[in-house]
């Protein structure tokens, strides 16, 4: 049975290991992404890399306290869209104009496609 120290630095050299591995892969991914915006295409005999669009609805803070006031982009604080729309399912928002005041941002996921299919 190893010991509790034994077993610290094991978990200790596989934290490290994967913290490392994780730096690694999310820089690759940067890299990857950003051939992929440009046009280019990569694949291996296993994996073809796409990009996949992913939308989060967001309200402008200044927008929002413009339109609902103070005391609502307070009550919201960052502006959560679940709490916003929270608000306005209790009566407290008016949901057209909330809709009004949404911006949609996208951002770009890696997606590793197997080609097995």
């Amino acid at each position: 049975m190893d010991t509790l120290t034994e077993l610290l630095e094991r978990y200790a050299t596989l934290r490290d290991t994967i913290l490392g591995l994780e730096a690694e892969r999310d820089e690759l991914g940067a890299q990857i992404k950003a051939a992929l915006l440009d046009g280019e295409h990569a694949e291996t005999d296993l994996y073809r890399a796409t990009l996949k669009a992913s939308r989060r609805v967001e309200y402008p803070l200044e927008r929002f306290r413009e339109v609902f006031g103070d005391a609502a982009a307070l009550e919201v604080a960052t502006i959560d869209r679940r709490r916003a729309d929270a608000l306005v399912k209790a009566g407290d928002l008016d949901g057209e104009r909330l809709r009004e005041l949404a911006v949609v941002k996208e951002t770009q996921a890696l997606v590793l496609q197997p080609k097995t299919r």
